[in-house]
């Protein structure tokens, strides 16, 4: 039984694209909303552009930098992360497809196997030379010895996080249990999601085509509101639980 259709003969399939939206209330500012990050400091981009980051270490110290302060602060998973959490444990299938890089769905509870991240992971450092991988914390302590951009200890190469940069293709087979996940869910809510950045964007009129019932739930207007059944403006953290526990077996309702 396939990722995508595990229990969708016997409760509705419930999938969720989440974007920096849902965890703005744990502290992680989002990038494209009205105060996003990058309309406040369009030169920050640089930070996260493959060829920009690979090519001039000043970028590559300012990245690290970035990723110091942010696990710096320590965002913690908020109410929205928990219900979809609490959904699963409940007994719905559930699946989520993020854009989010923070890995706060799987501190909330999720299984890793529920959550497809389309962008990476910044809990992983890898070698953009050599297959090395290996926690980020670790990188950031050799950042906070005194290496301002640190090599590869295997080969010296240039290390990133396990993330997708702009100018980076998103794993295929990560893409393709998306857009499967999409096709095959009965209720799909985009949450949090500007549904801008293609091809996670797209995946909310799949899902739409395919006759799932479409959520949005998202501070600012989207490309796809006129495809949804439901729009909600709320902020996330008041409005997802209630959303969620309507789809939960224990509420006996699965609209």
């Amino acid at each position: 039984m396939s990722e995508a259709t595990e229990g969708a003969g016997r409760r509705p399939l419930v999938a969720i694209l989440s974007g920096a939206g849902i965890s703005t209330d744990s502290g992680i500012p989002d990038y494209r909303g009205p105060n996003g990050l990058w309309r406040r400091d369009p030169e920050a981009q640089r930070l996260v552009t493959y060829a920009d980051y690979m090519a001039d270490p000043e970028v590559r110290r300012r990245s690290w930098l970035m990723r110091r302060d942010a696990a710096a602060r320590d965002p913690r998973p908020n109410a929205a992360h928990t219900a979809v959490a609490e959904l699963a444990r409940a007994g719905t299938p559930v699946r989520v497809v993020t854009q989010n890089v923070d890995g706060l769905h799987q501190l909330a509870g999720l299984p890793d196997r529920k959550v497809l991240e389309l962008h990476g992971s910044s809990r992983t450092a890898v070698c953009t030379a050599c297959p090395w991988r290996g926690p980020m914390s670790e990188a950031l302590r050799r950042v906070a010895a005194g290496e301002p951009d640190p090599p590869c200890r295997e080969c010296g190469g240039i290390l990133k996080s396990a993330t997708v940069m702009f100018g980076q293709a998103l794993d295929p087979e990560v893409l393709a249990t998306a857009v499967a996940v999409a096709e095959a869910a009965d209720v799909f809510l985009a949450v949090g999601s500007s549904l801008q950045v293609q091809p996670a964007a797209s995946l909310a009129g799949r899902a739409a085509a395919a006759g799932a019932r479409l959520v949005v739930v998202n501070a600012e207007p989207t490309p796809y509101d006129h495809l949804a059944a439901e729009v909600v403006r709320r902020p996330i953290g008041e409005a997802l639980p209630p959303l969620l526990a309507r789809l939960s077996p224990s509420s006996g309702k699965s609209d």
